[in-house]
């Protein structure tokens, strides 16, 4: 009787608050996509993809929070390579190919109870370099401001998002994109 009035103290004293844990704070993966150009963009970008695999797209995040955490903050490295389809700029080679490295800050917020899934907003500046001139300003290289909205899941030891991105909001060809990212997290 003892023994059992002893093992449910214990076992009273033992519960209390559960303790905040860290989520991985870095991450680092693939990415491959949709995208297009906009506006008066659209005929002169045409439409294409972001390969996954050759060349890869690949980003980096990094991303501290706790488990108890609702708000924090996020920077992420992303290079892209695009290759685009009926393109007015295309007037060398069928595809219009493009290299796209993005720098974004931002915040990451968890609305919801589960402490895997978060909605990101960043924003940032874009390098853009095509193999062909652009018209209006027929240049090949493009700098200019950045943003996305995405969801961010944590599954099998992997980060998952899913982010839409407006490019070049400003001094360049504005292009909408879907990105698909899958990325191994770690410190």
């Amino acid at each position: 009787m003892r023994a059992l009035a002893l093992i449910i103290a214990l076992t009273i004293a033992g519960t209390g608050t559960a303790r905040a844990e860290p989520l991985p704070p870095g991450s680092l993966g693939l990415v491959f996509g949709a995208m297009s150009g906009t506006g008066a963009d659209a005929s002169r970008l045409g439409f294409g993809y972001y390969a996954p695999l050759y060349p890869p797209s690949f980003m980096a995040a990094w991303q501290p929070m706790t488990t108890e955490q609702r708000l924090g903050y996020a920077i992420r490295w992303t290079t892209l390579f695009g290759t685009l389809y009926n393109s007015d700029a295309a007037r060398i080679t069928p595809q219009l190919l493009t290299l796209q490295m993005d720098l974004t800050l931002g915040v990451r917020v968890r609305p919801w109870t589960d402490p895997s899934r978060y909605l990101t907003f960043r924003a940032g500046a874009e390098l853009l370099r095509a193999n062909q001139q652009i018209p209006p300003k027929n240049e090949r290289a493009f700098i200019g401001p950045i943003a996305s909205l995405g969801i961010e899941q944590y599954a099998f030891g992997f980060l998952f998002d899913v982010d839409v991105q407006y490019g070049m909001i400003a001094n360049g060809p504005t292009q909408i994109a879907l990105l698909f990212g899958a990325s191994i997290t770690g410190p």
